[in-house]
């Protein structure tokens, strides 16, 4: 057990299911929503202490080029965010102090409008420590 001061981790499943692409017709994911060139704004919460030490992991469908975002809490995460793969991935990404915070937070793909490319995510879980 835990001494009551250490930090603790907690995490939230956000099932996300959207295509996104030029058209609806550019993937055979029935089991997906089309959403263009962005996800819905997703929300999670976060209770407690200030979260830190962040990260999402995301399930990416048929990703084929690169550019596209994860945005959490309306700010792209930086560097490379969701690489290209044949077939499902699942990708980690840093999600920086100081941009989770106590209380709503969303999360938001964001597919790049430049490339024709076409794909789908399944689920995000986002993990966070608290002090």
């Amino acid at each position: 057990m835990s001494p009551p001061d250490a930090p603790q981790s907690d995490h939230a499943v956000v099932p996300i299911n959207d295509h996104l692409g030029p058209t609806d017709a550019t993937l055979d994911v029935p089991w997906a929503t089309f959403a263009g060139n962005r996800t819905d704004a997703y929300a999670f919460e976060i209770g407690g202490d200030e979260p830190r030490d962040g990260y999402v992991l995301l399930q990416a469908f048929e990703v084929g080029d690169v550019g596209h975002e994860i945005v959490c809490n309306g700010e792209p995460l930086p560097g490379f965010d969701i690489p290209p793969r044949d077939g499902w991935g699942l990708w980690m990404d840093v999600i920086e102090d100081g941009r989770l915070r106590s209380g709503e937070n969303t999360l938001r793909i964001r597919r790049n409008p430049d490339v024709d490319d076409a794909f789908a995510v399944g689920t995000a879980v986002v993990h966070w420590r608290s002090a």
